[in-house]
């Protein structure tokens, strides 16, 4: 049987200070290393630059918008491997 290999390094993007706080504090208290940014192009420099092992994107970003910044990162030959997950807050009535 395989082990299976979790996530060490986690870029977390969220403009949302009370969202990112508390996503920031599960994944230190888990064991995880946070890496974060507040908007979707700062998001794409840290993917970039930081080669995190998994990707939480916020959708609602302020300048481009978290849908834009991961088809951005998915184009790039180190981002086209990393694992993004979509968070969003907001919640359809």
């Amino acid at each position: 049987m395989t082990e299976m290999t979790t996530p060490s390094r986690v870029l977390l993007v969220e403009d949302n200070p009370l969202n990112l706080k508390l996503v920031r504090d599960v994944l230190l208290h888990a064991g995880f290393e946070v890496v974060e940014a507040r908007s979707g192009e700062d998001g794409i420099v840290r993917a970039l630059e930081d080669r995190p092992d998994l990707i939480l994107m916020d959708l609602q970003l302020p300048g481009i918008d978290g849908t834009k910044a991961m088809r951005t990162i998915k184009r790039t030959p180190m981002g086209s491997s990393i694992p993004i997950v979509a968070l969003t807050a907001f919640a359809m009535l």
